[in-house]
C-alpha cells in the first residue's frame, strides 16, 4: 500500500519536525539519522564492519538472495536467468550459486557489469541490446529451450515478460 503514511502496527508517524509529524514512505524513512522501527525490521551487524559497504549490502543483496533462496528455489545443476544486476541481481545470482546451479545466466543492458557478476556466480551474460532477437528467444536458444529458474531484478514490466517467458515449460 503505496498511500500508507505510518507504521503499520498502528498508523502513526514515528517522526516529527518542529512538533508536527512528517509521514513514512513505506513504513521506512531511509535518510533519517536517527529512527525509531520495529524489532522485525532491525538486525544486529558486528560493529568493526565497514559501515560504507553494510549500508549497500543491506537491503540489495539480501532480497536477491532471499528471492532466489526462498522463492526461486533452483536445485543444485539447475540453469538460472538473472535479470538485471545491480545490487539485488548480484545477491539473486549468488543465492543461485549457493543453490548449485549450473548455469547462471546475468542479463543488463550494461555489458561493464559482467565482470564483477562473475563474483558473484553468474557463468554467461545476455545483453539484450547486441541481439536482434528478443532476448527470451536468445537464452532459450542458448539453453535448448529456456532455463529452469529466472529471477527479475530490476522492476522493469517488460524484463519481467521477458524473465517470464525465458523459463522452459
Amino acid at each position: 500500500n503505496t498511500e500508507r503514511v505510518g507504521m503499520i502496527h498502528d498508523g502513526e508517524s514515528r517522526f516529527s519536525i518542529n512538533g508536527k509529524p512528517i509521514h513514512h514512505f513505506l513504513g521506512t524513512s531511509t535518510f533519517s539519522e536517527y529512527t525509531v522501527v520495529h524489532s522485525g525490521q532491525v538486525a544486529k551487524i558486528n560493529p568493526e564492519a565497514p559501515l560504507d559497504k553494510v549500508c549497500i549490502v543491506s537491503c540489495g543483496l539480501s532480497t536477491g538472495l532471499g528471492a532466489t533462496l526462498n522463492v526461486a528455489k533452483p536445485k543444485k545443476g539447475q540453469s538460472v536467468a538473472v535479470f538485471g544486476l545491480g545490487a539485488v541481481g548480484l545477491g539473486a545470482a549468488e543465492g543461485a550459486r549457493i543453490a548449485g546451479a549450473s548455469r547462471i545466466i546475468g542479463v543488463d543492458l550494461n555489458s561493464n557489469r559482467f565482470e564483477q557478476a562473475k563474483k558473484f556466480g553468474v557463468t554467461e551474460f545476455v545483453n539484450p541490446k547486441e541481439h536482434d532477437k528478443p532476448v527470451q528467444q536468445v537464452i532459450a536458444e542458448m539453453t535448448n529451450g529456456g532455463v529452469d529458474r529466472s529471477v527479475e531484478c530490476t522492476g522493469s514490466v517488460q524484463a519481467m515478460i521477458q524473465a517470464f517467458e525465458c523459463v522452459h515449460d
